[in-house]
């Protein structure tokens, strides 16, 4: 029995004629094991924000869950041991980035032990009683970001500002996006574990809840119909009246935060906001899993689970994947490369990224590898102004204008025209039959637009600095004019002890003729006094 609910028309997007999901979702998920790994490259930064700090060094011995790099900052987490082990090295190796740079890893040898030792956080096993604070803090300790992609650090987004107040909880177990279907078998497979993530959550956020409580809303697609299922009788088995399943029609892309919560409330998050402004927050399925392990099991985030699929591999499935395994093991678990693969993407057809090569560990932002047959996108051709890409937007930007500056580097218009509304969904680059590529022309616009932002914050910074250094000197002058006046006017206004030498005796010498002239007239001597 589902939960009847209206649902709202999202406008653009597209109907894929085959999201390719059937190929990975015909086995059960299969979990590997870090310590059997050759060696574990975890990736300092792995989230939204500030990298963390390093706290080992190499030639310590950690324990599973052990924390490796601890949290600087606001927005940032901590990152843990995937397993026990002893560490190699801490240098720079290629990271899953489309650039293939690299970036500083902790290189963790597993010891084969798997051992926790006593690195377990303590577990919250009331959380129906437990505060806000803590159960925020316990998320941060864990490390956990958000699964659906955007990895933002997941304590932050529920640690709500006081004055907000929030009426819905949208939990997006959408998946949209073509031959990833990792949400879809953690539904199925652990809709338990989930729904009582949601329940802490509620817990967290009870404090901004209205006088009738908080909703929570959890957004599925309808091709997912056995873990619409699943996620049914776990949400009756809690048996609580603010969790409703929600199947939701599937069309790409429902996924996007904004769309599904349009979809399912209505409501619609306002440009450059943010959907708390609305009164809703959203979080991804697999987010709500892990706060779970981190709260009833005091887990960290060491692992997750990871689509392997597409034509260039052998036996497309699912796996719980411990974060740091290198990407060729993974593909090597699922029976290695075929005869057509041509191309390694992280992530699905629509956003995913290609990687240069499958040197790469796995990180907490990996939910697909596909393994394409197809070698590379067509030449583009002159744009023709069809508009078919403003049709197929779902945030009803204007894609053509966005293109035009965007190529002539015309960075105050393309924000002008809203490109940080753009979630880079791939919508209007699948539709154009120049096959022009035009979310790269976005990713670089908004790259070059922080870069700017950046050196514009350090030019101000510097200038700041520049204008206080002038300023103490000027003072440092003025302070040393002032005293040196004040020195002269009081060498001035002060008398000199010769002076004042000469000034006495010359009273005395005044007062002595003056004493000789009164004897003078009190005692005169002339001849006619004298005897005979």
């Amino acid at each position: 029995m589902f939960n009847l609910r209206k649902l709202w028309q999202s406008s653009g997007g597209l109907h894929l004629t085959d999201y390719h999901k059937e190929q990975s979702t015909q086995q059960p998920v299969r979990k590997l094991s870090a310590a059997s790994a050759p060696e574990l490259v975890i990736p300092l930064q792995q989230h939204s924000g500030h990298k963390p700090k390093i706290i080992v060094k190499a030639g310590d011995w950690v324990y599973k869950g052990q924390c490796l790099a601890e949290a600087e900052g606001i927005i940032s987490v901590p990152v843990h041991a995937s397993t026990s082990g002893k560490i190699q090295a801490i240098e720079e190796r290629p990271i899953a980035h489309p650039s293939g740079l690299n970036d500083v890893c902790v290189i963790l040898i597993p010891d084969g032990q798997d051992n926790w030792g006593d690195q377990r956080l303590a577990p919250i096993e009331n959380y129906t009683e437990a505060s806000a604070a803590s159960l925020c803090e316990r998320v941060r300790e864990a490390g956990i970001v958000g699964l659906g992609g955007a990895v933002f650090p997941s304590a932050i987004k529920l640690d709500i500002p006081t004055p907000v107040q929030l009426t819905t909880l949208v939990l997006n177990g959408a998946e949209c996006e073509p031959y990833i279907t990792c949400d879809d078998m953690l539904m199925r497979e652990q809709a338990r574990e989930i729904i009582t993530g949601c329940l802490i959550m509620l817990r967290a956020l009870h404090e901004h809840a209205p006088a009738d409580g908080l909703t929570c809303l959890i957004g599925i697609e309808d091709n997912k119909p056995q873990a619409i299922q699943a996620m049914q009788v776990a949400a009756q088995q809690a048996k609580d009246s603010r969790i409703k399943i929600v199947p939701v029609p599937t069309q790409y892309p429902t996924g996007g935060e904004r769309q599904l919560i349009h979809i399912l409330t209505g409501r619609e998050v306002p440009s450059s906001g943010r959907p708390t402004d609305i009164g809703v927050l959203c979080h991804n399925v697999a987010t709500a899993r892990a706060i779970y392990q981190a709260i009833v099991l005091g887990q960290p985030l060491i692992s997750r689970y990871v689509t392997v699929t597409g034509k260039g591999v052998v036996q497309p499935q699912n796996f719980d994947v411990p974060i740091g395994l290198n990407m060729q093991t993974l593909i090597q678990a699922a029976g290695g490369y075929t005869s057509k693969a041509k191309r390694l993407v992280m992530g699905g057809s629509m956003m995913g990224v290609a990687l240069p090569t499958d040197q790469i560990p796995v990180v907490k932002a990996t939910n697909c590898l596909w393994v394409s047959e197809q070698v590379a996108e067509t030449t583009p051709l002159p744009c023709i102004r069809c508009g078919r890409c403003a049709e197929a937007c779902p945030v009803h930007l204007l894609p053509q204008q966005l293109y035009w500056h965007a190529r002539a580097r015309n960075l105050e218009k393309v924000e002008q025209h809203h490109i940080f509304d753009c979630i880079e969904c791939g919508c209007c680059a699948y539709v154009c039959p120049s096959h022009i590529p035009l979310v790269d022309y976005y990713r670089y616009a908004k790259a070059d637009i922080y870069v700017q932002r950046e050196a514009r914050e350090k030019a101000d910074l510097a200038r700041e600095r520049h204008d206080f250094h002038q300023e103490r000197l000027e003072r440092a002058k003025r302070e040393k004019a002032e005293k040196l006046a004040k020195h002269k006017e009081a060498s001035q206004t002060k008398t000199n002890p010769s002076d004042d030498k000469q000034a006495a005796i010359q009273a005395a010498l005044e007062r002595a003729k003056v004493k000789k002239a009164q004897q003078a007239v009190a005692s005169p001597t002339t001849t006619e006094d004298k005897p005979a």
